[in-house]
């Protein structure tokens, strides 16, 4: 693994990948612990990036909390992301080879990103994760998702992700324009399970067969 700024990288060199796999790990995790989950995935020619978050969260409260009080740290970690496919995009990975695939505080950070970008991706894996905002949160996006296939996975009875959100999420999605696949699974915990790496594997198997 390479590190750059808040950055790690793993797997295929930008020059020479497939596509590439933006990570973005739970809060208390780190790039380095969401970057493990790559072994998962077979040989695809990816790249594979993990942001950092400083002090290993990206916001300090819930996800269902105001949204000011997670803010600036919100913005700021929305900001890294944006500057994260940037980078990859400039490498020669256009957006529509790029997955962002995020778990639990990572996951609901990649989906508010994903909401809020407006353009379409080469997929959006969420792993117990939802939109931002508290109970009652009437989300306006602009843009289109058309096209970007985006899966969210998670527990019936998950403790930190209400079921309700998730089912919000991909109505939200749905309303963008994606391609919006849930799975939710019953008496699992907070955790990432094989079948929600399979799905995560066909995002990837797709866009290594377009070059």
């Amino acid at each position: 693994m390479e590190s750059a700024d808040r950055l790690l990288t793993a797997g295929e060199p930008f020059g020479r990948a497939s596509g590439a796999m933006i990570m973005v790990h739970g809060r208390g995790g780190s790039a380095a612990g969401i970057l493990e989950l790559r072994h998962e995935f077979p040989d695809t020619g990816f790249a594979y990036v993990a942001p950092q978050a400083a002090g290993h969260t990206w916001y300090p409260n819930s996800f269902l909390a105001p949204l000011e009080s997670n803010e600036p740290a919100l913005s700021s970690g929305l900001a890294l992301l944006q500057d994260v496919l940037g980078r990859t995009a400039a490498a020669g990975l256009p957006l529509e080879r790029t997955i962002v695939l995020g778990f639990s505080q990572g996951a609901c950070l990649a989906l508010e990103f994903a909401a809020r970008n407006g353009r379409s991706l080469g997929g959006v894996v969420g792993l117990s994760g939802g939109l931002i905002g508290p109970p009652g949160t009437e989300w306006s996006y602009e843009g289109s998702l058309a096209g970007t296939p985006v899966f969210l996975g998670c527990s019936d009875m998950d403790p930190h992700i209400p079921i309700e959100r998730v089912q919000e999420t991909a109505a939200i999605f749905e309303r963008l324009g994606a391609s919006v696949t849930e799975r939710i699974y019953p008496g699992l915990g907070h955790t990432i399970n094989r079948d929600e790496i399979r799905n995560a594997i066909r995002m990837m198997e797709v866009i290594a067969a377009r070059i």
